[in-house]
């Protein structure tokens, strides 16, 4: 084990957290924790401790390999800090209007868009943005596989979100930061800290916040969350923020094990005290107008279900949209709005991505069967584990069925969607999203 920094331990022994056992604590177990996707049941984990903050959240009393289990790629949970969780209790703690537009601005790997898209329940729209590429496409993966309509992904700076003055009910913005929280859980953040670097952090996370302000709405809420314990990024970098900007402190719901801020702001999360790894959330509402942009709408092609490539159920009313060869599906509510900004920002994920027009004629794609809402009229071929795991790992086998589009499944979980040929099948998993484990023999 990495030894703590001795710069962090003499920080922490100075400042308030001193008194906490913080500190002795970092060198223990971690909890282990996963949220569940309430519209994807499944009884695996529903036996487990219950995260006091969080109704989905369960603690496990072990690590499973969740790599290895199907269950976790058709998006029925989500390995999640439990920290992390509290997002839960305040946004429920809000009243927002009835179809909220929320912004996750800082949102790979995606654990926390899951659970905004929960809450959401197919409601209003949520736009998940990362800056770095690679990382927005991990993000559009997780949000595919928990399988809402109204998830959009977008692979954007902080600054560009200034073109979109007062569009957001919610902003949530869990900011980069130092990752003290994280040092118990990843042994490798003890290495990269630095003084020097926890100072920077600081100074990136106030261009963030004021990058991102002017597009929220008046009475609008945004939420700033860190994992560190670093003053200087949590509260006084709100004491700061709030100096320059016409912006209250909100109340949000306290649990036991929760540490209040030297400022009274907010809670940290202490691992020795909560339950979990280090965590920070502090709650601002505005209380001025920004402006507002002009917008222009108009250059969303909608297409009607008899020019979509198949039959699709849906448990809700669909619109279906075309942009050069792709069919997308989304809620009224969110074409309409994606309509307006879709040459705003630069898009990872639209919706429900259907289909491309392709030459040889359309290729379904894998969002069609990862969306609970849609129901398309496809065969689906119950799979057991192993049979699973080999598809998820991109591997071919003997498999009966109908030549076509088939659906695959596994618990009654659907996890993809192939092109049968007979007696076998072309295995088109998306490459990066493959298990490239060995997969076990039973």
């Amino acid at each position: 084990m990495i030894s703590l920094p001795k710069d962090f331990i003499s920080r922490i022994e100075a400042g308030p957290l001193g008194q906490t056992p913080l500190v002795a604590s970092l060198d223990s177990e971690s909890p282990i924790s996963i949220r569940l996707n309430p519209r994807k049941k499944s009884l695996q984990f529903e036996t487990e401790e219950v995260v006091s903050w969080c109704p989905d959240g369960r603690y496990l009393k072990e690590r499973p390999s969740f790599t290895l289990d199907p269950l976790f790629h058709a998006g029925t949970y989500y390995p999640q800090e439990a920290g992390s969780m509290y997002i839960d209790a305040i946004i429920r703690s809000i009243e927002l209007p009835e179809n909220p537009v929320l912004l996750d601005l800082c949102a790979a790997p995606g654990g926390k868009s899951t659970l905004l898209a929960s809450f959401l329940d197919n409601q209003g729209m949520l736009i998940s943005n990362e800056i770095i590429r690679s990382r927005a496409y991990i993000l559009a993966e997780t949000l595919t596989k928990w399988g809402y309509s109204n998830t959009f992904v977008s692979n954007n700076a902080p600054s560009d979100f200034e073109k979109l003055h007062s569009y957001f009910d919610f902003i949530l913005v869990d900011a980069p930061c130092s990752g003290e929280g994280m040092f118990r859980k990843d042994p490798n953040a003890r290495s990269e800290w630095s003084l020097e670097s926890a100072a920077h952090c600081a100074v990136r996370q106030a261009d963030i916040l004021e990058s991102v302000w002017p597009s929220l709405k008046e009475d609008g809420y945004l939420l700033y969350s860190t994992c560190t314990f670093n003053p200087a990024e949590n509260e006084e970098c709100i004491a700061a923020f709030l100096e320059e900007h016409d912006a209250e402190i909100v109340s949000i719901p306290y649990f036991d094990g929760l540490t209040q801020d030297i400022k009274a702001y907010g809670y940290h999360f202490i691992p020795g005290i909560a339950k979990s790894e280090g965590f920070y959330a502090v709650l601002l509402q505005k209380r001025s107008f920004s402006g507002q942009n002009k917008r222009k709408s108009g250059r969303i092609q909608t297409v009607s279900t008899d020019e979509i490539p198949l039959k699709i159920e849906a448990n809700f009313p669909h619109v279906y949209f075309k942009e050069e060869e792709n069919i997308f599906a989304s809620t009224e509510f969110c074409v309409q709005h994606y309509d307006e900004i879709s040459n705003v920002l630069k898009w990872m994920k639209r919706g429900t991505h259907i289909a491309i027009e392709q030459r040889k004629g359309w290729q379904l794609e894998i969002e069609l069967a990862l969306n609970f809402s849609l129901h398309p009229d496809l065969p689906n071929i119950e799979l057991s584990k192993l049979e699973a795991l080999h598809y998820l790992h991109g591997d071919t086998f003997p498999l009966e069925g109908k030549q076509g589009y088939t659906l695959l499944s596994y618990e009654g979980q659907q996890i993809g969607i192939i092109k049968h040929l007979g007696n076998r099948f072309n295995n088109a998993h998306p490459k990066e999203w493959r298990i490239r484990m060995n997969i076990p023999r039973n």
